[in-house]
């Protein structure tokens, strides 16, 4: 089964206290998993729950997400359902496929590369005022002199704000009168710094593409999944997280 896309639950996890903001050059907190029973982890959804409203690619074919029960608990005792969606409905990641062939498909991938760290690149004071603000390298270098480094094999996150317009899909995807799409996205100068020169697990954005919307031939999208890295779109509550 060659798979293009997944639902993701995606997860944050962050020691309270002082670990959220440690040094990079030291080990991660202890008992980061440990900890979620006890309330000392802070645990972050980053996915956004899926209902008829929820925000889809709005390409030809694409259809939005449908679900219906067949049973219930008072004619069969039991309540179950069945959904209809697309893949990239909703909070979801890009398999290294979706672009680029001979790349993993999402039951290639090994789990533990679902196991990452991430950094957070806010840019909203930027999108606010442009709907089509695309992420530069000089964002990234304006990161690393606030926050250190990124690290090798971190998803890079975008937070752009465009969550805000989540429960809206026509300003979601902010379409103009040719149809055209305006939302902020990766510049593929941005995108070829944080592959070759960090090594990034791959990019995440509160956005329908980590593309931007007017784009056409989806260059960062091919240059990541060419080194084999994944995408995670329509990312929830990047508000949420520490820059690191």
């Amino acid at each position: 089964m060659k798979q293009l896309a997944s639902l993701a639950g995606v997860l944050f996890l962050a020691g309270c206290q002082s670990a959220c903001m440690r040094s990079q050059a030291e080990s991660p907190p202890a008992g980061l998993l440990e900890g979620i029973a006890s309330g000392r982890t802070r645990v972050v959804a980053l996915s956004h729950a899926l209902n008829s409203k929820t925000p889809h690619w709005p390409g030809e074919g694409n259809r939005p997400f449908k679900y219906e029960y067949f049973t219930s608990l008072e004619r069969g005792h039991v309540l179950e359902g069945h959904f209809n969606m697309d893949e990239h409905t909703g909070t979801h990641f890009d398999a290294p496929n979706h672009f680029v062939a001979g790349q993993l498909s999402v039951d290639k991938i090994p789990a533990a590369r679902m196991f990452v760290p991430v950094i957070v690149i806010d840019v909203r004071s930027k999108t606010a005022g442009n709907a089509d603000y695309l992420l530069t390298a000089a964002d990234v270098d304006n990161r690393e002199k606030a926050h250190g480094r990124v690290p090798s094999n971190a998803m890079v996150m975008m937070y752009t704000g465009w969550e805000t317009r989540w429960n809206d899909f026509a300003r979601y995807k902010n379409a103009d009168r040719k149809g055209v799409l305006h939302f902020p996205g990766f510049s593929p100068e941005a995108t070829k710094f944080l592959v070759a020169q960090r090594n990034i697990a791959g990019l995440g954005i509160d956005a329908l593409s980590i593309d931007y919307g007017k784009s056409e031939d989806f260059p960062s999208h091919l240059i990541s999944h060419g080194s084999g890295k994944l995408n995670l779109e329509n990312v929830a509550n990047l508000g949420d997280l520490p820059p690191v």
